[in-house]
């Protein structure tokens, strides 16, 4: 990671700095476009469907179940908009979810759908809270893995079960979760899938994907349809609105090259991290190093948001400082080359594996040399 020499950097869940096989790949297509230009072009489209095919092995799912997206906004809204709504049906969503995962189902209003909220228990995401919202009209339940602000992890696996169980399917906003801990999607089969590649997958922003299970494809109308939709889609002398039988036809227009590119550099790097320690690995390292960051916390005065149970924790470490404003520790982190968000009320830490001890002593270091209000 180039900027760990200098910075101690805990903001992966906003904008996670570039890997270095990221970077490396977008100074290549560069050069290759500004020396080359498109007769380089089926190279590129290749890597395009070598990033499905990561994707798809990733979540253990078939690569026609893969739609590569600009964000994790347009795969929400892939289901929200295209979803044939009744009148009277409703969508269940945990209380204090990022808006992307608020306004699209929102929108559907309009269409008579209801928007349930799903109160917090003690400032967790449960089973029980989202099911407790359940009944005959309920079609579906939308939520993030882990929470942004929070760093609360879902227990997924009850979810699905339970939300099936009762005919209801199931969104995942996995941006904040996406291959760091493991997904297998014939374990835990979600209905539909979204994230971005710019947070914890360290690519760049504008590259993302989606998964859209192959039994709701025929389901969901697409609406934003183009030449990339198409089976023959290179056929513009005659084209013919044959949509592909795969989730590739909401890729309706050109593909970001060069963030596909950046993204599967990247992802490849976590992809081989993960087969060479293990799959639980960087999750493992994750959590380990954001409990040492919350006990540390906590004994230099911070108040804590950091979940008991093992289970639920994440690399989000949300914490406050009596006497103490966000704003005014961010700022001071900054000045001391440690970068941190603030989020709800508090200071948000987003730990990854590459962190190390040094790291968390200096963001640590940071709160204690702040003098208190009084």
């Amino acid at each position: 990671m180039p900027i760990a020499p200098e910075w101690a950097y805990f903001d992966h869940a906003a904008v996670g700095p570039l890997s270095k096989p990221a970077a490396t790949a977008i100074a290549h297509f560069a050069a290759q476009a500004a020396e080359q230009g498109d007769t380089v072009w089926p190279e590129w489209a290749a890597k395009v469907e070598h990033l499905r095919e990561q994707f798809a092995g990733l979540l253990n799912c078939d690569n026609n179940e893969i739609c590569l997206i600009p964000n994790t906004t347009t795969g929400i809204n892939l289901v929200a908009e295209g979803w044939p709504w009744q009148n009277g049906d409703s969508v269940v969503l945990p209380e204090g979810e990022f808006p992307s995962n608020l306004f699209p189902w929102q929108n559907q209003q309009s269409k008579g759908v209801e928007v349930r909220i799903a109160p917090r228990q003690n400032g967790e995401v449960t089973v029980e809270s989202l099911m407790s919202q359940v009944d005959d009209t309920t079609r579906l339940i939308s939520l993030s893995w882990v929470g942004y602000a929070s760093g609360f992890r879902i227990d997924l696996e009850n979810l699905v079960n339970q939300a099936h169980h009762r005919g209801v399917m199931v969104f995942l906003d996995a941006i904040q979760g996406l291959g760091i801990y493991p997904l297998d999607l014939k374990k835990i089969p979600l209905d539909f899938l979204a994230a971005d590649g710019h947070k914890w997958l360290l690519g760049p922003e504008g590259a993302g994907v989606a998964m859209i299970a192959k039994r709701h494809l025929n389901q969901l109308r697409c609406l934003n349809v183009g030449w990339g939709s198409v089976k023959n889609s290179f056929n513009y002398a005659h084209p013919s609105l044959d949509l592909r039988d795969s989730a590739a036809r909401f890729e309706s227009g050109s593909a970001n090259m060069i963030g596909a590119a950046a993204l599967s550099a990247s992802l490849q790097m976590i992809i081989d991290i993960r087969n060479e320690l293990g799959q639980h690995a960087i999750s493992a390292r994750i959590c380990q190093l954001a409990a040492t960051l919350d006990r540390k916390l906590k004994d230099a005065g911070a108040v804590t948001r950091f979940p008991n149970a093992a289970e639920h924790r994440s690399g989000i470490v949300t914490f406050e400082v009596p006497g103490l404003e966000p704003a005014a520790i961010r700022k001071e982190a900054i000045r001391q080359k440690v970068v941190l968000s603030c989020r709800d009320g508090g200071v948000r830490a987003a730990v990854h594996a590459y962190n190390d001890e040094e790291d968390v002593e200096r963001l640590v270091d940071v709160v204690r040399s702040m003098p208190r209000q009084t």
